[in-house]
């Protein structure tokens, strides 16, 4: 099982909005290294942090899980879309998308602050200088440590 993190703004896409639908796609990644991840890494099971960002408090909402293998974005071919790609072809998809499951909100969200005050974190990605990277993979014992956090 792989651990994530995986980043949307609030008010694009909410961890409330996730509740309502219950499962949905996690669409519009178009950064090559993200696109990877879903196609060699994610698996259906795995468990993800649901992230709130570029917001004025950034943190962690919430728990979802990997609901599907990765499978071709539709966003990248609808012209007029936020997310269209005119060099991606349905027969030949250069991006991807998965499904997620919520889970639950956290019972506080764990903020930026709090994750970059703790010593056992340092290491992590999300606290590296210049990772701007929208899913980012965890280590279990980060995962676990977060769960503690709560």
């Amino acid at each position: 099982m792989q651990y994530w993190l995986m980043k949307s703004e609030p008010d694009t896409y909410s961890i409330d909005d996730l509740e309502s639908f219950g499962i949905d796609h996690w669409d519009g990644i178009r950064n090559y290294q993200v696109r990877n991840f879903f196609r060699d890494k994610m698996q259906i099971k795995d468990k993800a942090f649901f992230y709130h960002s570029n917001c004025k408090e950034p943190g962690i909402v919430g728990l979802m899980e990997i609901a599907s293998n990765a499978y071709p974005d539709h966003t990248a071919f609808i012209k007029g879309e936020k997310y269209f790609d005119s060099k991606s072809d349905p027969e030949k998809p250069r991006w991807l998308m998965v499904d997620v499951k919520y889970q639950r909100h956290l019972k506080r969200k764990i903020t930026l602050s709090d994750l970059r005050n703790q010593k056992s974190l340092e290491s992590m990605r999300l606290l590296q200088r210049g990772n701007r990277l929208s899913v980012i993979p965890l280590e279990k014992k980060e995962w676990d440590y977060i769960i503690e956090m709560e």
